[in-house]
């Protein structure tokens, strides 16, 4: 399942899931609405992992967690701590970031 932040609390996230995978994105980024049913996709073939979509750009707190500088970043963090990050709209490369905290 995937959330989708309705308020500036990726933090909270973080640290109370074991392994998290966030979509930074934003409402007028094409490469991002192209990414999400992939995102999603891989969110229900990881049923253990906690996966999220965090607007960059109405959640600032959020997005310090991460560099974002272009969109769409995904992100990965396991026990609370920062892993890794792409910038990327190809599937295989989202997957393999993906498969790199199962």
């Amino acid at each position: 399942m995937v959330k989708e932040l309705d308020q500036d609390n990726l933090a909270d996230l973080v640290s109370n899931n074991d392994t998290v995978v966030v979509q930074f994105s934003a409402g007028w980024c094409g490469n991002c609405r192209i990414m999400k049913p992939k995102f999603k996709k891989l969110a229900s073939e990881n049923e253990t992992m906690a996966f999220v979509i965090a607007d960059a750009e109405k959640f600032p707190e959020s997005r310090k967690l991460a560099t974002v500088d272009n969109l769409p970043t995904f992100a990965t963090f396991q026990n609370g701590e920062f892993k890794s990050q792409v910038q990327t709209n190809k599937f295989d490369v989202l997957k393999e970031l993906v498969n790199d905290v199962k």
